[in-house]
């Protein structure tokens, strides 16, 4: 994932996620322009709905801190995008491929979750070039959490 330079002051400070050459939100602010964290709840939570019916997905996710996983992926994709940056003051960096390593992440499990994220991607109905560019990212998040191979 792309990373801006560090931030001043060192640890603990927010890491910026998405950056232009100036250090501004690169493509100006999608986070704002998609709607702000009610548009990411809504792909969250939808995404959530479809990922509980999945036999393959459904035992890496924490049923007893479910509302915990939402908000997690909620604020990081918010920071990512240009949103609050509380994943990061929460969290501290993101390390996704880190934090997916205790799981089995196979092929077959990228596409499930590709699958169910299509699915609340477009129950959002953004404009095309908003869906495409959202998209895009959120393929290559999952194509870079796969750690074995099939099963």
């Amino acid at each position: 994932m792309p990373v801006g330079p560090p931030s001043p002051g060192g640890a603990g400070q927010p890491v910026t996620l998405r950056a232009g050459l100036g250090q501004d939100a690169a493509q100006g602010n999608f986070w704002q322009q998609i709607g702000g964290r009610p548009t990411f709840e809504r792909l969250v939570r939808r995404f959530y709905e479809g990922v509980r019916e999945d036999e393959l997905l459904w035992p890496m996710y924490p049923e007893s801190d479910l509302e915990g996983a939402i908000q997690r992926l909620t604020g990081f994709l918010e920071q990512y995008w240009g949103g609050p940056t509380t994943y990061s003051q929460e969290r501290g960096h993101p390390r996704l491929r880190m934090r997916h390593a205790p799981f089995t992440v196979t092929p077959e499990a990228r596409d499930r979750w590709l699958l169910h994220m299509r699915t609340a991607v477009d129950e959002l109905t953004l404009s095309p070039l908003d869906d495409a560019t959202l998209w895009a990212y959120l393929e290559r998040a999952a194509h870079a959490m796969v750690n074995a191979p099939s099963a």
